[in-house]
């Protein structure tokens, strides 16, 4: 039976791991919208600042600012199109592209050491919602 508890209970959790998962991130003063950035060239490669600002929602002035703090830093480069010379693609460095790494890295970890102390059955029941959080995450 669906009731908003349920419901609730759900997005508080998912809230709250995400939350702690983000805490873990390679030493850097980048904010967690910068961190999602990198993340996203790094699954989808490089995007537009259009194209990316409709992916994580924002306005294309509010990307831009976070797009050339991460410019300056070193973490994205900007390369012409060779079909089209207005058009400008964003992809990670080599040094964004380990920031990933290294991010990714230290959240597996910390995940799998949280994972590594439950039970067996409650690794099974978190394995099936992963797959229907995923699943409503999707939809």
């Amino acid at each position: 039976m669906v009731t908003h508890e349920l419901s609730s209970e759900i997005r508080v959790a998912v809230n709250r791991l995400s939350r702690r998962l983000r805490a873990e991130k390679a030493d850097t003063d980048l904010t967690d919208g910068q961190t999602t950035v990198l993340g996203v060239l790094s699954v989808r490669g490089p995007l537009t600042l259009s194209e990316l600002a409709e992916i994580e929602r924002v306005t294309p002035p509010s990307m831009n600012r976070t797009v050339g703090a991460l410019v300056d830093a070193g973490y994205i480069e900007r390369e012409t199109s060779p079909d089209d010379r207005r058009k400008v693609f964003l992809h990670l460095s080599p040094t964004g592209t380990e920031l990933v790494r290294e991010t990714r890295r230290r959240r597996d970890e910390w995940l799998y050491q949280r994972l590594a102390d439950l039970s067996p059955a409650e690794r099974r029941t978190l394995a099936d919602a992963a797959t229907i959080l995923r699943a409503l995450s999707q939809s």
